[in-house]
């Protein structure tokens, strides 16, 4: 009892005690103000439903392949409020979600696949430079580490299985491990060095829709599609207070309610939430190290991923995913208090060194991953929280800023129809762990497969949209 209050029980709950619910990416003064609304009727040669990294990645390749196409993306919210703007900004080459995966399900195709992947990477990062778009992105790699002595042994079986397949990597032992990241649950960690970049994921999303804005494409805001209806050879989408017409279109809401009802049935929203701490002292880098600023995470089936940010924060998060009943979304079940306090609970136990880092402030991240999707969401997709890993010391707490964000599971494929003049993107993040028990590897990775009638460019031709995010 301190001035007539109590004091907090644990360490995790002191560093909680002040933190403001947020989305981090997105809780700035600079974020760009809203485009209109689409008020009345127009016509198009291609509308996008959804202005996340779906929509906003097939606007502007659309664009890039066909100058003249006239594009519209119609927006239920804000460009990047779901997913895309509220995921980890881990950008991954893989494919597979993951080398385990991809070696327990795809044996004989893997080469091909970490092939694709690469130049999928490496096409997302070189359109970034093209367009200037300034999203802190760094080609890190990311570290798997083994926490468990049993994962140790997973993580040599991988190394040996890198070095077959000619991945660039590294297997550390415990003391190497902790000689690049320090921790005392350290044991051993498998660094692939060029597989992924950690980005800003709100501003590479602004920073696509500008791009995007160069090159033509019309964005109206707040504008949801209440429905699509087939209009002579095209297609006619309605918002609540005007239309479009077009020859075709793409739904891209990843884990928000579908225009189109025959795909609802097919995704499942689920939540992953994040901490984000206040900005670290020199001294407490310097006892961490983490120079290299790799994204990491837990080698386990159920595990945490975490990163550096450009202002000297840390990200963490995963390990709950959350379902709520009826698919349900939204501000009202963006925040879940026994997964924040657990995240903060383990940040303690994995980062000693960053305790003391002030006082935290907690938000909501809402985010569908698509293979890059909500668990950090799109419109509406399950929120889930990225926030601060709290390290008080002497009575002081980092701020954490928890984000919540949501996550598709797909449980199946849309059903055909040859005749639709629209496409629809597949997203599956949080993927369970296969029959066979070999892990599912990357927090919230969503899996985008594209195909756009006539758009220039066929599947693979460009960056995959979200490619390897979480």
């Amino acid at each position: 009892m301190k001035d007539g209050h109590l004091n907090p029980a644990t360490p995790a709950e002191a560093a909680l005690a002040d933190t403001r619910e947020a989305v981090f990416w997105l809780d700035r003064p600079d974020t760009p103000d809203p485009a209109d609304e689409l008020h009345g009727s127009k016509s198009a040669d291609l509308v996008v439903v959804g202005a996340g990294f779906t929509g906003l990645w097939t606007a502007l390749l659309a664009a890039e392949a066909d100058p003249g196409r006239r594009i519209v993306v119609l927006e239920a919210e804000t460009a990047a409020f779901g997913a895309s703007g509220r995921n980890g900004g881990f950008c991954e080459a893989s494919l597979t979600h993951g080398l385990g995966n991809g070696l327990a399900h795809w044996p004989d195709e893997l080469d091909t696949l970490l092939r694709l992947g690469d130049q999928n990477l490496d096409d997302l990062l070189d359109t970034i430079d093209r367009h200037a778009i300034d999203c802190d992105s760094e080609r890190t790699g990311t570290m798997d580490i083994a926490v468990e002595p049993w994962q140790v042994d997973e993580l040599r079986q991988l190394a040996d299985a890198s070095s077959r397949l000619g991945i660039d990597h590294d297997m550390l032992d415990t003391q190497a491990m902790r000689a690049e990241v320090d921790s005392p649950t350290y044991l051993a960690g498998l660094w692939q060095r060029t597989g992924a970049a950690m980005v800003d994921p709100a501003r590479l999303a602004w920073g696509l829709q500008s791009a995007a804005r160069s090159l033509g494409v019309v964005f109206h805001d707040n504008s949801p599609v209440r429905s699509v209806k087939q209009s002579g050879t095209g297609v006619r989408l309605n918002t609540p207070d005007g239309s479009v017409t077009a020859d075709l279109a793409v739904v891209a809401t990843n884990a928000y309610r579908k225009p189109l009802p025959r795909i609802r049935r097919h995704v499942i929203p689920v939540y992953d939430h994040v901490l984000m701490t206040e900005p670290l002292s020199a001294d407490q880098w310097a006892a961490i190290r983490w120079h290299n600023r790799q994204g990491l995470a837990d080698a386990g089936n159920q595990f945490h991923y975490y990163r550096r940010t450009a202002d000297g924060r840390i990200l963490w998060g995963g390990y709950d995913v959350l379902y709520h009943f009826g698919g349900r979304v939204g501000p009202a079940v963006e925040h879940h208090a026994p997964t924040t306090n657990q995240l903060a609970g383990t940040s303690f136990t994995r980062s000693p060194n960053s305790r003391g880092s002030g006082s935290p402030t907690a938000g909501a991240d809402q985010s569908h991953q698509q293979h890059a999707s909500p668990a950090h969401g799109e419109p509406p997709t399950p929120v889930g929280s990225h926030g601060p890993p709290a390290t008080p010391a002497s009575g002081s707490a980092p701020a954490a800023s928890v984000h919540v964000s949501p996550s598709t599971l797909s449980t199946g494929s849309p059903p055909s129809a040859p005749n639709s003049r629209w496409c629809s993107v597949d997203h599956s993040p949080f993927h369970q762990s296969p029959p066979d028990g070999s892990p599912s590897r990357r927090p919230g990775q969503q899996s985008s497969g594209l195909t756009v009638e006539r758009a220039g460019r066929g599947p693979g031709s460009a960056p995959l949209v979200g490619s390897g995010w979480a």
